[in-house]
């Protein structure tokens, strides 16, 4: 079994069919279906290149696109959810969406704000109280060259420290680490500061392992290019730190390729932890009906 713990409804061109279809190539069974509603004043045009369809009310990959995907195949998707916790009814939201289309997690959010803020910690512990493991995307300042729209840079959640704090203010709710803000961190060097996707060799000390070892409630979404270019930056480390924290790892692709399983399937990890990496480890969080 195969769970994909990181999709998108109409994304890179793909129908709830075609993505239906990927599916089956890879042996994905299911896979937990995000929203990003991220609003257009904060999120680069270039998505609605990639296909999203969402508008300045609903924010880049809304819910209701979400749900009419779930509604078509409730058999292979899970439900996520991911409303702006600075909107005043977000809570109230959640829950509803929760009872009447039985969504399972909180994500993923990328937003302009620190996600160590009174109204996103109020909506994380929310989510630990009820059992729904969060999902946000991390990304520094970097420069927006060429970009379309007259933002010096795009960043989302503030930075790792940020988000650390929120981690360690909400013990009771699980958090999943994404993006290019937390991958980077996988170094001890600072080339997060000014590289989106660094290369090179990994110097001891990165934070992002450093916060492993510290939090429980802290797992890897090793989803999308930067999980992967992290990891294959030091491939022998990389394996050393899927096996020590096998419980923790979450396979996901934030897209419809097969370059995560080839590089999971070619570290001649032991079948057992395969097993949690695939599915066993989002079972735990997210048991099925």
């Amino acid at each position: 079994m195969i769970i994909d713990c990181h999709s998108h409804a109409e994304y890179l061109g793909y129908t709830v069919d075609k993505a239906i279809e990927n599916m089956d190539k890879y042996s994905i069974d299911k896979a937990w279906l995000l929203t990003l509603e991220t609003l257009e004043p904060e999120f680069d045009p270039f998505l609605y290149h990639y296909g999203t369809f969402g508008n300045k009310e609903e924010g880049a990959m809304p819910f209701s696109v979400a749900l009419k995907w779930y509604e078509k195949a409730p058999d292979r998707f899970i439900l996520g959810y991911g409303i702006d916790p600075r909107r005043p009814e977000a809570i109230d939201r959640l829950k509803t969406a929760m009872d009447l289309f039985n969504v399972k997690v909180y994500g993923e959010i990328m937003l302009r704000m620190t996600y160590d803020n009174p109204d996103a910690i109020r909506m994380f512990r929310f989510c630990g109280e009820k059992g729904l493991p969060v999902i946000v995307e991390v990304m520094y300042p970097y420069k927006n060259e060429g970009g379309k729209y007259p933002r010096p840079d795009w960043w989302y959640g503030g930075s790792m420290d940020a988000y650390e704090r929120a981690i360690a203010a909400c013990p009771e709710t699980i958090f999943f680490g994404h993006g290019p803000g937390v991958w980077s961190h996988i170094s001890g060097d600072d080339k997060y500061l000014t590289e989106t996707y660094p290369e090179g060799e990994v110097l001891p000390g990165g934070k992002l392992i450093d916060m492993m070892h510290k939090y429980n409630n802290f797992y890897c979404d090793l989803s999308a290019n930067s999980a992967l270019n992290a990891l294959k930056r030091d491939v022998k480390l990389s394996k050393q730190f899927i096996l020590e924290f096998q419980d923790r790892m979450m396979y996901g692709r934030d897209n419809f390729s097969n370059d995560l399983q080839i590089f999971l399937n070619n570290l001649a990890l032991p079948e057992d932890v395969l097993e949690k990496i695939y599915y066993k480890n989002a079972l735990r969080l997210v048991p099925l009906d």
